[in-house]
């Protein structure tokens, strides 16, 4: 795990500052005007489709849909930066003969405040707060029957100050923070009592009774550090990157829980897009499950493991 995220630290160099020319140009023209409140909000909907009819090749019938909705309300002037932003993510599958499953599922509220003494400079003092959970419950498919996370088991907290540089905030970004607070909520008794995302679990006595419940929040303090780039590859292709890493001082201190996201935009028109993206997680917290070798129909912990996503769509997309 180390060996990967120094090359991921790398990889982040690397793409963040091979940028054209003209990016650099374009940043010199660009003048002051004054404090300003800006709002964006933004809808996109993205749908496929596979339909077989005596196909001889075999196939299942499916369809997926997936809504994505943010709201962006950010103020600037010459010292100061406050940036707020609301994302929600929705997706679901369905196929033949098989019950609807989800394939996405995202609350996330962010609010970023900087200030910087020199109007010329890149670098800004700056305070984070990150919040993520999810609406409804999830499942380890096909089982139904116990869920694996529900809203706000987990739910994640970040906050924390540091540095950032950045010429633009939004387009480029290196951030790092050496004294971050990270909350995990687990508000559900079944999952805080199984010990589920890093919080203590029960004590039971020998039979079975319920002694201490579970945790229902886990505190960690550690040091975050996080990168997001924003560019267009080539005429009507646009990429963005984000990356966080963060590691606990007080539990397996050089342990890191990554997040990394890379989004591929391919513009068709202004209303009509494509995407494909890849996201990356892994959470030293978050263990998995094995069958037990010793009793049928029981489990045993095991390690941690990275997370993969992909994601391939067309849709539509507006700003309103």
């Amino acid at each position: 795990m180390r060996t990967f995220v120094l090359l991921l630290l790398c990889f982040i160099f690397n793409f963040s500052y091979a940028q054209p020319d003209w990016l650099f140009l374009k940043e010199k023209e660009k003048k002051y005007v004054g404090p300003q409140w800006t709002q964006e909000n933004k809808a996109a909907l993205d749908l496929s489709e596979a339909v077989f009819v005596n196909w001889n090749a075999g196939g299942s019938n499916s369809i997926s849909g997936l809504v994505d909705l943010k709201s962006l309300y950010n103020y600037k002037d010459k010292f100061f930066v406050w940036n707020n932003d609301v994302h929600v993510r929705y997706g679901i599958n369905k196929q033949a003969e098989r019950e609807t499953r989800k394939t996405e599922d995202l609350f996330e509220l962010n609010s970023n405040m900087g200030y910087r003494s020199d109007d010329k400079s890149h670098w800004y003092y700056m305070a984070r707060l990150n919040f993520r959970t999810q609406f409804t419950n999830g499942y380890k498919y096909p089982d139904k029957d116990s869920p694996i996370s529900k809203f706000m088991a987990p739910g994640y907290v970040f906050f924390g100050g540091g540095m950032e540089y950045g010429k633009d905030i939004k387009s480029l970004s290196f951030y790092f923070s050496p004294i971050t607070l990270k909350g995990t909520f687990v508000f559900d008794e079944d999952l805080a009592n199984a010990g589920a995302f890093g919080v203590k679990a029960a004590v039971y006595d020998e039979d079975g009774n319920l002694l201490v419940p579970g945790e229902r929040f886990r505190k960690e303090f550690g040091m975050l550090l996080t990168n997001s780039y924003e560019t267009e590859l080539v005429e009507n292709i646009n990429v963005k990157h984000r990356v966080s890493l963060y590691s606990d001082y007080l539990n397996k201190f050089g342990n890191v829980d990554i997040d990394w996201s890379v989004d591929f935009t391919f513009k068709v028109n202004n209303f009509v897009r494509a995407t494909f993206g890849s996201h990356i997680r892994y959470d030293d917290d978050v263990k998995t499950k094995v069958p037990s070798e010793d009793v049928d129909g029981e489990f045993d912990e095991a390690g941690a493991k990275v997370q993969w996503r992909q994601f391939l769509g067309i849709g539509v997309a507006f700003d309103f």
